[in-house]
């Protein structure tokens, strides 16, 4: 289960623009004659070698479910309860091997390594992913990245993006570092821009989001924001309108916290959908003409991107060993690129 106290910030892999499924690991019925008792207090009756705080942070992280809605860790648990807890990665027993994937390394030194991975690369392994990813080629290029319990299928990890995201990855190359690095993703003081090209135009030139974001209470695979803040986590999106296409807007989006799917389900709640965002309404046309020339176009785009139009641009943070602040940037793939070059013919914007 999930941890955040500082001392075990390396088991704790920082989310962000990350596909996340969840996976049943746990599933209990109450007896009819169980008396009232706190869920978190059940729970430790029930699973061997689990603290109290461990049960809690997962009841915070809506880990944990009871008749198929998540409960607070003070929920007492009731005759005939179906409680389930759900964790990020599904019940693995196979060993992660080294494969010879290219890798399009930014940065490396004896601490850390500076990775753009490109759309449609997996980030590590997991169910129905458990070869071909990120994490698999890292093994092969770097034999020794640092893994620590509830991390051993993602060595050298200390963050991610989705599949279809691309950008830039920070990996870390000894114990030390993870553990540094893991700690400043926790205290959000890593910098980092996201390019997004969403639906829609904006009033204003700058704006921020806020809203908690958790598992949506109809569809647990994908995210949602609850406004009042009953569940979820805390989620502030700061954005920046970079270029205007219409019916489109370039953006850059920096992220004060790092959420699952934080800047797709954030730009969605304001009705501006990443462009071409299948899980969240962008994979359609959002805004602009009925004529079929326009429909047409839009379909090409589509062809060219066919994912979210999102690229995690750049990354800042302090370097574990020689405290200097370290800073990389990234060019658009070539998809996003081409793309924007469309919208710019189609709205007479050429350079």
């Amino acid at each position: 289960m999930k941890r955040q106290d500082d001392s075990e910030n390396q088991s704790e892999l920082q989310e962000g623009e990350d596909d996340e499924a969840l996976f049943e690991h746990f599933r209990f019925t109450v007896d009819k004659g169980q008396e009232p008792v706190r869920i978190d207090k059940f729970l430790m009756g029930k699973i061997a070698a689990v603290s109290r705080n461990k049960i809690q942070h997962a009841a915070d992280d809506e880990m944990i479910l009871v008749n198929g809605k998540p409960v607070k860790s003070n929920y007492k648990v009731r005759p005939a309860d179906v409680i389930v807890i759900m964790l990020p990665e599904p019940k693995m027993d196979f060993e992660t091997l080294p494969e010879n994937i290219p890798l399009d390394i930014t940065y490396e030194d004896e601490d850390l390594i500076i990775v753009n991975k490109p759309a449609g690369l997996v980030v590590h392994p997991g169910a129905g992913n458990y070869t071909g990813t990120l994490v698999n080629g890292l093994l092969y290029h770097f034999q020794h990245l640092p893994s620590h319990p509830g991390n051993q299928f993602r060595p050298g990890l200390v963050h991610r993006i989705d599949k279809d995201t691309s950008g830039l990855l920070v990996v870390a190359k000894n114990d030390h570092a993870l553990n540094f690095l893991a700690k400043q993703f926790s205290d959000h003081t890593v910098k980092r821009t996201y390019c997004a090209l969403v639906w829609g135009d904006f009033k204003e030139d700058e704006g921020t989001i806020t809203g908690h974001i958790g598992r949506s209470l109809k569809n647990r695979k994908v995210m949602d924001v609850f406004p009042e803040g009953d569940y979820g986590k805390e989620a502030i999106t700061h954005y920046r309108v970079l270029e205007r296409f219409m019916y489109v807007t370039l953006v850059e989006c920096t992220l004060e916290t790092g959420r699952t799917h934080q800047i797709r389900v954030h730009m969605q709640h304001i009705r501006h959908p990443l462009f071409n965002d299948a899980t969240y309404g962008g994979d359609k046309i959002v805004k602009g003409t009925v004529y079929s020339k326009y429909k047409q176009f839009v379909e090409n785009c589509f062809s060219l991107l066919p994912r979210q139009a999102l690229h995690a641009k750049s990354i800042g943070f302090i370097h574990p060993v020689t405290k200097e602040e370290m800073y990389f940037d990234s060019q658009l793939p070539e998809d996003f690129g081409e793309v924007l070059k469309k919208w710019e013919r189609f709205t007479g914007k050429s350079h």
